[in-house]
């Protein structure tokens, strides 16, 4: 297991391992507050030491981050296959950072393992041959549920922030494209926080319109 340290702030990275049980990294490589080109380039060179090291048979990369393309295009290069986590993920919208790093990362990768039946329709639609992908379902899916029974048995956080279930929502608008731009933040507030009465319209809204928990997500995009 390899962490290169893209995700460097302790709420970012050492909780993850700390709450779901992941034993400590085999590497870490201790990498990350730069810019992607910066970030994406020491990576790569860190990560084929690693690899030049070690004697291995596949090399496993997940989701959509720098270091994914960067864990990728180290393998590549001295012809270790790669599969790759959630593949055939797309927002159609290449000024994302992650869209490239998904399809660079797909192209490159011997074995893909799709979330969703959109996933797969979108890898096909790239011409990449159906004998390298296998829809194998949403692990990040599989955790939410797997994890979430855990935090309804252990977790305290309702009770510390004084919140009832039933009177909160739990949102994640994290990404840059959500939060940089005013006019858009206020439009998610204002869909998350309906007007007095407004229970029986929330009825009408798509079952996981704003939800990553949505089996098939739209595009498989959160």
């Amino acid at each position: 297991m390899v962490h290169t340290g893209e995700h460097f702030d302790q709420n970012m990275s050492d909780v993850f391992f700390w709450e779901l049980g992941i034993s400590e990294p085999d590497y870490h490589l201790g990498i990350g507050g730069g810019t992607h080109g910066q970030n994406t380039g020491r990576m790569l060179e860190a990560i084929e030491q690693v690899l030049l090291h070690e004697e291995l048979d596949w090399v496993l990369v997940y989701v959509y981050t720098d270091s994914t393309l960067a864990g990728t295009l180290a393998a590549v290069k001295p012809y270790i296959p790669v599969a790759h986590v959630e593949a055939g993920l797309r927002s159609l919208n290449r000024r994302i950072p992650e869209e490239i790093n998904r399809v660079l990362t797909d192209h490159a990768s011997d074995l893909l393992f799709a979330p969703t039946a959109t996933a797969v329709k979108n890898l096909l639609r790239e011409d990449i041959p159906a004998h390298r992908i296998r829809l194998v379902g949403d692990v990040m899916y599989d955790a939410a549920l797997y994890y979430g029974e855990k935090a309804e048995r252990g977790s305290r956080i309702l009770e510390r922030l004084g919140l009832s279930l039933k009177g909160c929502i739990l949102a994640m608008v994290h990404r840059a494209e959500n939060i940089d731009d005013p006019e858009r933040s206020r439009g998610h507030c204002g869909f998350l926080a309906p007007p007095p009465h407004a229970e029986s319209d929330r009825a009408l809204r798509p079952r996981g319109a704003c939800c990553p928990l949505n089996p098939d997500r739209a595009r498989g995009v959160s």
